[in-house]
């Protein structure tokens, strides 16, 4: 597998290979958060500049502490930041309102941490639906089900399940309202290598079947060879940028 990487010379993005029509879905520019702590101020973010088109898997590669969480949060519009500017399509999310943002949030991310919170007492297929019951254009509970590999599993507890099968449950809640974005915060951080890869797969899965921008933080730089970009970061900053010229699959990753 050929790649190429550099440190980022200027302030402008990176791409490498040929550009995706249509102009990015995200476009960040100067990002910084910077957090009080006692007299300290924490910059979590410092300045950071990119773009992400529709689409792609990318992987934002750091240790803990790097900002890799913080620059999530902000793309999903669970956080703001403190100065500079991200737009959605063309819209500036660091000037919409609250309602907006939750509007943001319902109709166009899915979120998937590295801990599941299903709720016990419901289905997998009851966890689903508590997503599709308030989406605009939700996709059948048992469809998102099958499609990470779990049409057998769905009127299990998850006391029932496995903790991969529970995250691929997560994952199909994440789904099942069809977003255009789905960010995953450590998502095979609680699991071992052979559930990991399963949880990987559903998500390599959904990005090319749905054509979901897939946005994976981790600190495993083995994950980074599924993606199509690997940002790395640290210190709150892009340090460099990879581009695979072909992704590999997940099950022939060097684990």
């Amino acid at each position: 597998m050929e790649t190429t990487e550099i440190l980022i010379p200027t302030s402008e993005p990176p791409y490498f290979g040929e550009q995706p029509e249509g102009g990015p879905l995200f476009r960040a520019r100067g990002l910084t958060k910077i957090y009080p702590s006692g007299d300290v101020k924490v910059r979590a973010l410092d300045g950071v500049d990119l773009d992400l088109f529709a689409g792609e898997l990318v992987v934002l590669l750091g240790a803990s502490g790097s900002g890799k969480s913080t620059l999530l949060n902000i793309l999903g519009g669970l956080d703001l930041p403190s100065d500079g500017m991200l737009s959605y399509r063309g819209e500036d999310l660091t000037q919409a309102d609250e309602r907006a943002l939750t509007l943001y949030r319902r109709n166009t991310v899915g979120f998937i941490f590295q801990f599941y919170n299903l709720i016990p007492s419901l289905t997998a297929r009851e966890n689903v639906a508590l997503i599709t019951e308030i989406s605009r254009d939700p996709m059948p509970p048992e469809d998102a089900l099958a499609l990470v590999g779990l049409r057998d599993r769905m009127d299990h507890f998850p006391s029932e399940m496995s903790g991969g099968e529970q995250q691929r449950v997560a994952i199909a809640r994440a789904i099942a309202k069809r977003p255009e974005v789905l960010l995953c915060d450590e998502p095979t951080g609680a699991l071992d290598v052979k559930t990991g890869i399963t949880v990987l797969e559903a998500i390599e899965r959904v990005n090319c079947e749905l054509g979901t921008l897939a946005v994976i933080i981790t600190h495993n730089a083995v994950i980074a060879d599924m993606a199509d970009r690997v940002f790395h970061l640290s210190d709150g900053r892009i340090t460099g940028t990879r581009c695979n010229t072909e992704r590999r699959a997940v099950c022939t990753l060097a684990w």
